[in-house]
């Protein structure tokens, strides 16, 4: 008999002790590697840069040839070639004589210097230098980022625009990283209507189904949509079938609560081993979540209130999805507010409590969002949410909390 309510800590522990994430590996070109994980550590193939090159537009010296120069009494040196960037110099800079070098573009032997061209006059293939500069000055040396052989990236780190920006200076064309999951997402409700379509009597928009997909989405997996189940077990059997023939996971939303149509649960325990692990939360909202494990898949119930849903899938669902796609736990962003408002709610289980955030005089302040779990709009305003204890039954006005944010963002 499957206990009714537990703790979220002892859901994680039932579900844990039967199933762990193994990431799975491919090989993905480096346009296709943003928002991965490395699954290996990659080292510099060549050195960066590879060859010196000019910081600046200017002119490449020898920098001895510039000491002395000065505004009123400037040092002549003849131009004896030019380099662009892409080119690689056919000439040498010998003693007082100088190449004309773009931004990027490589050193011409002889060369340890660059005078910008603020500081130099070009004419008559002659160039008037208003400024010493030293060995080294306006170049960029070769290796001086990296060597080749030295490390670029450790296994782990996820491949975000500017890693993937450096792994490409680098040369690498191809990276092992850890495979994005494919997890499916069903709504269920005879209630449901897709949005875009005419809304018929009785009948609400589907939010969940898209919102899910983005919550999964963001957790490094690829959202299977496998569309609104009506509220029959032969129709809930077939989506589900068809979401664990060609997913790793499922996240069901609805169905889940004690209504007579409330169907999810019963009709997933029969669909394989080891079954359902436990149906029931002792939170608040989210008492109607459940967990199963279908042969080595994972079926994650939640709530069908879209807040509900989002809250719950942020605290249990995330941090497996994100291993699943060899991500490292994201650390629970948070920021410390004061409540506008006291709070209350009933002893016996922990409570989560929506809130919006803004800045008053005194710092960051909490704001209640009171339009309950199944308001929609109540979305746009949420940012964040407050863990209560089980053992709290009240919070004062004016005390500091930790509200745990939706995207890390202020409403």
């Amino acid at each position: 008999m499957v206990k009714r309510v537990i703790g979220l800590e002892e859901a994680r522990r039932r579900l844990e002790g039967r199933w762990r994430p193994r990431p799975r590996v491919e090989e993905v070109g480096i346009w296709e590697a943003w928002g991965r994980a490395a699954a290996e550590e990659v080292r510099c193939g060549v050195d960066l840069p590879p060859f010196d090159r000019a910081l600046y537009d200017g002119y490449a010296v020898r920098a001895e040839d510039t000491f002395g120069a000065e505004e009123d009494a400037p040092v002549i040196l003849r131009v004896v070639g030019r380099v662009e960037a892409g080119d690689w110099p056919s000439v040498r800079v010998g003693r007082g004589e100088c190449a004309y070098v773009a931004t990027g573009a490589p050193l011409p032997g002889g060369a340890d210097a660059v005078v910008m061209t603020e500081h130099a006059v070009e004419e008559g293939g002659r160039v008037r230098v208003y400024r010493p500069v030293a060995p080294g000055e306006n170049v960029w040396r070769r290796g001086a980022e990296r060597k080749r052989g030295e490390r670029l990236l450790s296994p782990g780190r996820v491949l975000t625009p500017w890693v993937v920006g450096a792994l490409a200076a680098a040369g690498v064309g191809r990276v092992r990283v850890y495979a994005r999951p494919r997890v499916g997402v069903m709504a269920t409700g005879d209630e449901l209507e897709e949005p875009g379509r005419r809304l018929g009597k009785g009948k609400i928009f589907n939010s969940n189904g898209p919102m899910l997909c983005a919550a999964v989405a963001s957790c490094g997996c690829i959202p299977v949509w496998l569309g609104v189940a009506r509220d029959s077990p032969q129709e809930l059997r077939r989506r589900i079938s068809r979401g664990l023939s060609g997913c790793e996971a499922l996240v069901v939303s609805g169905g889940s609560s004690e209504g007579e149509r409330d169907l999810v649960p019963s009709v997933v325990s029969g669909m394989g081993r080891p079954g359902l692990l436990f149906h029931g939360l002792a939170l608040k909202p989210g008492k109607p979540t459940f967990v199963a494990l279908l042969g080595k898949k994972p079926v994650f119930g939640l709530p069908g209130y879209p807040l509900s849903a989002l809250m719950v899938f942020h605290l249990l669902v995330e941090p497996y999805l994100r291993r699943m796609a060899g991500l490292p736990e994201s650390p629970a962003l948070s920021v410390r507010a004061r409540l506008a408002e006291g709070v209350e709610k009933a002893r016996g289980r922990e409570e989560l409590i929506p809130v919006k955030l803004r800045l008053g005089r005194e710092g960051c302040l909490a704001e209640v969002v009171r339009k309950g779990s199944g308001a929609i709009t109540s979305l746009l305003e949420v940012s964040g949410y407050l863990r209560v204890p089980a053992e709290r039954e009240r919070l004062a006005e004016g005390e500091e909390v930790e509200v745990f944010l939706f995207g890390g963002r202020l409403a």
